[in-house]
Protein backbone atom coordinates (compact mmCIF):
# COMPACT_ATOMS: atom_id res chain seq x y z
CA UNK A 1 0.00 0.00 0.00
CA UNK A 2 2.44 2.71 0.66
CA UNK A 3 4.30 1.93 -3.04
CA UNK A 4 1.18 2.87 -4.36
CA UNK A 5 0.07 5.84 -2.05
CA UNK A 6 3.75 7.31 -3.20
CA UNK A 7 3.41 5.97 -7.10
CA UNK A 8 -0.19 7.79 -6.98
CA UNK A 9 0.85 10.90 -4.68
CA UNK A 10 3.60 11.32 -7.31
CA UNK A 11 1.40 11.37 -10.08
CA UNK A 12 -1.32 13.62 -9.64
CA UNK A 13 1.09 16.18 -7.34
CA UNK A 14 2.56 16.17 -10.55
CA UNK A 15 0.20 16.77 -13.02
CA UNK A 16 -1.31 19.68 -10.30
CA UNK A 17 2.31 20.87 -10.17
CA UNK A 18 2.50 21.47 -13.86
CA UNK A 19 -1.09 22.83 -13.90
CA UNK A 20 -0.07 25.15 -11.19
CA UNK A 21 2.82 26.91 -12.85
CA UNK A 22 0.97 27.75 -15.73
CA UNK A 23 -1.92 28.93 -13.37
CA UNK A 24 0.28 31.62 -11.66
CA UNK A 25 2.50 32.41 -14.69
CA UNK A 26 -0.59 33.66 -15.94
CA UNK A 27 -1.41 35.25 -13.03
CA UNK A 28 1.92 36.94 -12.19
CA UNK A 29 2.48 38.56 -15.98
CA UNK A 30 -1.01 39.27 -16.79
CA UNK A 31 -2.46 39.75 -13.49
CA UNK A 32 -5.76 38.02 -14.48
CA UNK A 33 -7.24 34.55 -12.69
CA UNK A 34 -7.76 32.23 -15.60
CA UNK A 35 -10.56 29.79 -14.37
CA UNK A 36 -10.36 28.57 -18.36
CA UNK A 37 -7.02 27.13 -17.36
CA UNK A 38 -7.97 23.56 -16.82
CA UNK A 39 -10.33 23.80 -19.72
CA UNK A 40 -6.94 23.88 -21.97
CA UNK A 41 -5.89 20.29 -20.32
CA UNK A 42 -9.27 19.10 -21.48
CA UNK A 43 -9.09 20.47 -25.51
CA UNK A 44 -5.68 18.93 -25.00
CA UNK A 45 -7.01 15.25 -24.13
CA UNK A 46 -9.99 15.20 -26.85
CA UNK A 47 -7.46 16.09 -29.72
CA UNK A 48 -5.33 13.37 -28.30
CA UNK A 49 -8.48 11.27 -28.21
CA UNK A 50 -9.32 12.40 -31.94
CA UNK A 51 -6.33 11.92 -33.52
CA UNK A 52 -5.40 8.59 -31.95
CA UNK A 53 -8.90 7.07 -31.98
CA UNK A 54 -10.69 8.31 -34.58
CA UNK A 55 -8.28 9.48 -37.20
CA UNK A 56 -5.65 6.94 -36.75
CA UNK A 57 -2.63 9.29 -36.54
CA UNK A 58 0.20 7.97 -34.55
CA UNK A 59 0.40 9.03 -30.62
CA UNK A 60 3.83 11.41 -30.86
CA UNK A 61 1.87 13.65 -34.00
CA UNK A 62 -1.09 13.60 -32.25
CA UNK A 63 0.54 14.52 -28.72
CA UNK A 64 2.63 17.36 -30.84
CA UNK A 65 -0.54 19.00 -32.76
CA UNK A 66 -2.68 18.67 -29.55
CA UNK A 67 -0.01 20.96 -27.57
CA UNK A 68 0.08 23.14 -30.63
CA UNK A 69 -3.25 24.17 -31.56
CA UNK A 70 -4.00 23.83 -27.70
CA UNK A 71 -1.73 27.11 -27.62
CA UNK A 72 -2.67 28.51 -29.92
CA UNK A 73 -6.75 28.19 -28.87
CA UNK A 74 -5.45 29.99 -25.43
CA UNK A 75 -3.60 32.67 -26.74
CA UNK A 76 -6.94 33.45 -29.43
CA UNK A 77 -9.34 33.15 -26.11
CA UNK A 78 -7.06 35.37 -24.21
CA UNK A 79 -6.48 37.66 -27.08
CA UNK A 80 -10.64 38.25 -28.08
CA UNK A 81 -11.88 37.96 -24.53
CA UNK A 82 -9.53 38.20 -21.76
CA UNK A 83 -7.17 41.17 -22.72
CA UNK A 84 -10.07 43.72 -23.48
CA UNK A 85 -11.27 43.20 -19.61
CA UNK A 86 -8.08 42.72 -17.65
CA UNK A 87 -8.44 45.25 -15.80
CA UNK A 88 -11.91 44.01 -14.02
CA UNK A 89 -10.67 40.99 -11.97
CA UNK A 90 -14.31 40.04 -11.57
CA UNK A 91 -14.95 40.25 -15.68
CA UNK A 92 -12.08 38.24 -15.95
CA UNK A 93 -13.48 35.70 -13.78
CA UNK A 94 -16.48 35.12 -15.07
CA UNK A 95 -15.30 35.56 -18.93
CA UNK A 96 -12.86 32.95 -18.36
CA UNK A 97 -15.45 30.55 -16.57
CA UNK A 98 -17.58 30.71 -19.49
CA UNK A 99 -14.86 29.80 -21.81
CA UNK A 100 -14.28 26.40 -19.81
CA UNK A 101 -18.34 25.49 -20.07
CA UNK A 102 -18.37 26.50 -23.78
CA UNK A 103 -15.56 24.32 -24.34
CA UNK A 104 -17.45 21.80 -22.33
CA UNK A 105 -20.47 22.46 -24.23
CA UNK A 106 -19.22 22.07 -27.11
CA UNK A 107 -17.66 18.70 -26.56
CA UNK A 108 -20.63 17.54 -24.86
CA UNK A 109 -22.37 17.95 -28.63
CA UNK A 110 -19.17 16.20 -30.69
CA UNK A 111 -18.18 13.72 -28.61
CA UNK A 112 -21.51 13.43 -26.28
CA UNK A 113 -21.35 12.72 -22.60
CA UNK A 114 -20.05 9.33 -22.52
CA UNK A 115 -16.91 8.27 -20.82
CA UNK A 116 -13.76 7.46 -23.20
CA UNK A 117 -10.33 6.50 -22.84
CA UNK A 118 -7.31 6.71 -24.43
CA UNK A 119 -4.84 3.61 -24.33
CA UNK A 120 -1.57 3.78 -22.44
CA UNK A 121 1.28 5.34 -24.14
CA UNK A 122 3.49 3.13 -22.33
CA UNK A 123 2.12 -0.34 -22.21
CA UNK A 124 3.54 -2.66 -19.50
CA UNK A 125 4.91 -2.85 -15.84
CA UNK A 126 7.22 -3.32 -13.43
CA UNK A 127 7.24 -5.33 -10.42
CA UNK A 128 8.91 -2.99 -7.71
CA UNK A 129 8.64 -4.89 -3.96
CA UNK A 130 5.98 -6.93 -4.91
CA UNK A 131 3.74 -3.74 -6.47
CA UNK A 132 2.97 -3.91 -9.96
CA UNK A 133 4.03 -0.64 -11.33
CA UNK A 134 2.64 0.54 -14.99
CA UNK A 135 5.00 1.89 -17.40
CA UNK A 136 2.82 4.74 -17.79
CA UNK A 137 2.81 5.85 -14.38
CA UNK A 138 6.69 5.89 -14.73
CA UNK A 139 6.04 7.79 -18.00
CA UNK A 140 3.68 10.50 -16.39
CA UNK A 141 5.66 10.59 -13.24
CA UNK A 142 8.90 11.02 -15.00
CA UNK A 143 7.68 13.75 -17.81
CA UNK A 144 6.17 15.79 -15.09
CA UNK A 145 9.07 16.24 -13.03
CA UNK A 146 11.11 17.18 -15.92
CA UNK A 147 8.17 19.89 -16.98
CA UNK A 148 8.49 21.10 -13.09
CA UNK A 149 12.36 21.35 -13.13
CA UNK A 150 12.76 22.61 -16.75
CA UNK A 151 10.48 25.91 -16.55
CA UNK A 152 12.03 26.56 -13.20
CA UNK A 153 15.36 26.67 -15.19
CA UNK A 154 13.78 28.67 -17.79
CA UNK A 155 12.49 31.07 -15.52
CA UNK A 156 15.79 31.56 -13.80
CA UNK A 157 18.62 31.57 -17.05
CA UNK A 158 16.41 31.86 -20.56
CA UNK A 159 15.86 35.82 -21.24
CA UNK A 160 12.41 35.36 -21.77
CA UNK A 161 12.22 34.04 -18.58
CA UNK A 162 14.10 36.51 -16.92
CA UNK A 163 11.44 38.88 -18.82
CA UNK A 164 8.81 37.16 -17.28
CA UNK A 165 10.06 37.42 -13.77
CA UNK A 166 10.57 41.14 -14.48
CA UNK A 167 7.00 41.68 -15.71
CA UNK A 168 5.92 39.77 -12.58
CA UNK A 169 8.04 42.02 -10.43
CA UNK A 170 7.38 45.70 -11.53
CA UNK A 171 5.19 45.87 -14.79
CA UNK A 172 6.10 49.77 -15.16
CA UNK A 173 9.84 49.43 -15.04
CA UNK A 174 9.61 46.26 -17.24
CA UNK A 175 7.90 48.71 -19.52
CA UNK A 176 10.47 51.18 -19.44
CA UNK A 177 13.55 48.87 -20.01
CA UNK A 178 11.82 47.75 -23.52
CA UNK A 179 10.16 44.57 -22.78
CA UNK A 180 6.74 44.52 -25.06
CA UNK A 181 4.55 43.70 -21.67
CA UNK A 182 1.85 43.31 -23.70
CA UNK A 183 3.74 40.63 -26.16
CA UNK A 184 4.76 39.19 -23.41
CA UNK A 185 1.37 38.44 -21.42
CA UNK A 186 0.49 36.82 -24.76
CA UNK A 187 3.24 34.61 -25.06
CA UNK A 188 2.67 34.00 -21.23
CA UNK A 189 -0.35 32.97 -21.84
CA UNK A 190 0.37 30.52 -25.22
CA UNK A 191 2.98 28.95 -22.60
CA UNK A 192 0.41 28.31 -19.99
CA UNK A 193 -2.12 26.55 -22.14
CA UNK A 194 0.88 24.37 -23.84
CA UNK A 195 1.79 23.40 -20.31
CA UNK A 196 -2.09 22.41 -19.94
CA UNK A 197 -1.80 20.40 -22.56
CA UNK A 198 1.39 18.59 -21.68
CA UNK A 199 -0.33 17.74 -18.56
CA UNK A 200 -3.52 16.16 -20.21
CA UNK A 201 -1.64 14.79 -22.58
CA UNK A 202 0.38 12.74 -20.07
CA UNK A 203 -2.42 11.71 -17.56
CA UNK A 204 -5.17 11.09 -20.78
CA UNK A 205 -4.20 7.07 -20.33
CA UNK A 206 -5.00 6.92 -16.60
CA UNK A 207 -8.52 9.14 -16.39
CA UNK A 208 -11.65 9.13 -18.27
CA UNK A 209 -11.67 11.67 -20.91
CA UNK A 210 -15.13 13.53 -20.52
CA UNK A 211 -16.65 16.87 -21.11
CA UNK A 212 -16.42 17.88 -17.46
CA UNK A 213 -12.77 16.64 -16.77
CA UNK A 214 -11.66 20.30 -16.50
CA UNK A 215 -14.00 21.01 -13.29
CA UNK A 216 -11.76 18.57 -10.28
CA UNK A 217 -8.49 19.80 -11.43
CA UNK A 218 -9.05 23.29 -11.20
CA UNK A 219 -10.27 23.36 -7.62
CA UNK A 220 -7.27 21.89 -6.83
CA UNK A 221 -4.83 23.73 -9.01
CA UNK A 222 -6.64 26.62 -7.74
CA UNK A 223 -6.00 25.25 -4.05
CA UNK A 224 -2.51 24.73 -4.59
CA UNK A 225 -1.61 28.07 -6.24
CA UNK A 226 -3.32 29.81 -3.35
CA UNK A 227 -1.76 26.95 -0.47
CA UNK A 228 1.89 27.65 -1.95
CA UNK A 229 1.62 31.56 -2.13
CA UNK A 230 -0.54 33.67 -4.55
CA UNK A 231 2.42 34.50 -7.18
CA UNK A 232 4.50 31.80 -6.31
CA UNK A 233 5.94 29.24 -8.59
CA UNK A 234 8.07 27.46 -6.18
CA UNK A 235 5.17 27.99 -3.53
CA UNK A 236 2.80 26.71 -6.31
CA UNK A 237 4.86 23.54 -6.75
CA UNK A 238 5.31 22.74 -3.16
CA UNK A 239 1.17 23.32 -2.60
CA UNK A 240 0.33 21.12 -5.59
CA UNK A 241 2.40 17.86 -4.25
CA UNK A 242 1.11 18.57 -0.65
CA UNK A 243 -2.75 18.47 -1.49
CA UNK A 244 -1.35 15.72 -4.10
CA UNK A 245 -0.45 13.45 -1.52
CA UNK A 246 -3.26 14.33 0.88
CA UNK A 247 -5.56 12.81 -1.64
CA UNK A 248 -4.08 9.84 -2.19
CA UNK A 249 -3.73 8.90 1.40
CA UNK A 250 -7.53 10.23 2.10
CA UNK A 251 -8.49 7.45 -0.94
CA UNK A 252 -6.26 4.73 0.33
CA UNK A 253 -6.61 5.19 4.28
CA UNK A 254 -10.51 6.98 5.05
CA UNK A 255 -13.72 4.97 4.44
CA UNK A 256 -15.25 6.55 1.33
CA UNK A 257 -11.99 8.41 0.75
CA UNK A 258 -12.29 8.96 -2.99
CA UNK A 259 -15.97 11.24 -1.81
CA UNK A 260 -13.96 13.29 0.90
CA UNK A 261 -10.32 13.52 -0.82
CA UNK A 262 -11.02 17.38 -2.51
CA UNK A 263 -12.99 18.42 0.83
CA UNK A 264 -10.00 16.90 2.57
CA UNK A 265 -7.37 18.97 0.67
CA UNK A 266 -9.40 22.19 0.74
CA UNK A 267 -10.05 22.13 4.59
CA UNK A 268 -6.11 21.87 4.79
CA UNK A 269 -6.01 25.02 2.63
CA UNK A 270 -8.00 27.05 5.00
CA UNK A 271 -6.12 25.39 8.26
CA UNK A 272 -2.89 26.79 6.64
CA UNK A 273 -4.11 30.25 5.41
CA UNK A 274 -5.57 30.76 9.00
CA UNK A 275 -2.28 30.56 10.36
CA UNK A 276 -0.39 32.42 7.22
CA UNK A 277 -2.53 34.55 5.16
CA UNK A 278 0.19 35.07 2.68
CA UNK A 279 0.61 30.95 2.31
CA UNK A 280 3.40 28.88 2.93
CA UNK A 281 6.00 30.09 0.39
CA UNK A 282 5.49 33.92 2.62
CA UNK A 283 4.65 35.81 -0.50
CA UNK A 284 2.35 38.98 0.75
CA UNK A 285 -0.96 38.94 -1.54
CA UNK A 286 -0.53 42.68 -2.43
CA UNK A 287 3.25 41.88 -3.47
CA UNK A 288 2.91 38.67 -5.55
CA UNK A 289 6.12 37.81 -7.34
CA UNK A 290 7.30 34.61 -9.64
Amino acid sequence: MVQAIVINGLIFGGIYAVLAIGFSLVFGVARILNMAHTAFYMVAAYIILTGTVVLGLPLLPSIILAVVITSGVGMCCYKLSLDPVKEHGIVVLIVSLALALVFQEVFFIIFTGRYRGISSFVPGFVELAGVRVLYQHVFTIGAAAIIVIGMMIFLSKARFGKAIRAIADDREVANLMGINVSQANLITVGISAGLAAVAGAVVAPLVTVEPVMWMSPLIMVIAAVILGGLGSIKGSVMGAFILGFTETFVVFLVPMGSYLRGAVSLAIMVIVLLVRPEGLSGVVFEEERL
